[in-house]
């Protein structure tokens, strides 16, 4: 029994460290402040993890894991509906660990471990991409020259990566911020999926203007 408390003061530290660097931004984020605000000493604090790094490592290990899971599921797509549904599923994701995008750049600069896992992430977003295009094509949703799918799921992986560092640079006091999280969601979504508008069916492209019209803004 004794053994478990470890693990849930681990769990502590990485939920506490995740709500901080989401709220404030990695950069801003040091481990006296992580130890301050879960009431425990400094020492306790490297005993579980002896290097920010470390932190980071482990919540993008996190990140990765839900990513690959979801992407998993790309090749079920079959309608805008479906593709809908599957966007907002991954900005969720994306949401959830908001602080390896708003800063992004900076992280990549001086972290080997995300510089490189990061490109394999882009790598399996394009991949899930076009199996997501390929799935729509078969479905009668999509009508797309194949020598098109490449940069147009480049193009989706584009926004997909920048959409909250846009949010951002927009409205960077409030943009990041929990009560924003569901319109900041679904215009990142309706904005990906847009880039399809010109391939889909004419019946799809209607059920895309409904599905997302609720959701456009003035700004």
């Amino acid at each position: 029994m004794a053994k478990k408390a470890p693990r849930r003061t681990a769990e502590r530290i990485l939920e506490v460290t995740l709500e901080l660097f989401n709220r404030f931004g990695e950069p801003n984020v040091s481990t006296t402040l992580i130890s301050a605000e879960l009431g425990i000493s400094p020492g306790n604090l490297y005993y579980h993890y002896p290097a920010k790094d470390e932190l980071i490592n482990t919540l993008f290990e996190r990140y990765e894991r839900s990513l690959g899971e979801l992407l998993n599921a790309s090749d079920n797509v079959r309608n805008v509906e479906d593709a809908w549904f599957f966007l907002h599923s991954l900005f969720e994701i994306i949401w959830n660990y908001r602080f390896l995008y708003r800063d992004l750049n900076d992280l990549l600069s001086k972290n080997r471990m995300l510089e490189t896992h990061f490109q394999t992430v882009l790598k399996n977003k394009t991949r899930a991409i076009r199996l997501m295009l390929s799935g729509m094509s078969r479905g009668g949703a999509v009508d797309i020259d194949t020598r098109e799918v490449e940069p147009t799921a480049n193009c989706m992986v584009v926004v997909l990566t920048y959409w909250l560092s846009f949010e951002y640079v927009r409205d960077p006091r409030n943009a990041l911020e929990p009560e924003n999280a569901q319109q900041a969601l679904l215009r990142g979504a309706q904005h990906v999926l847009n880039l399809l508008a010109p391939y889909l069916e004419s019946s799809q492209r209607q059920h895309l203007l409904q599905l997302t019209g609720a959701y456009q803004t003035s700004d």
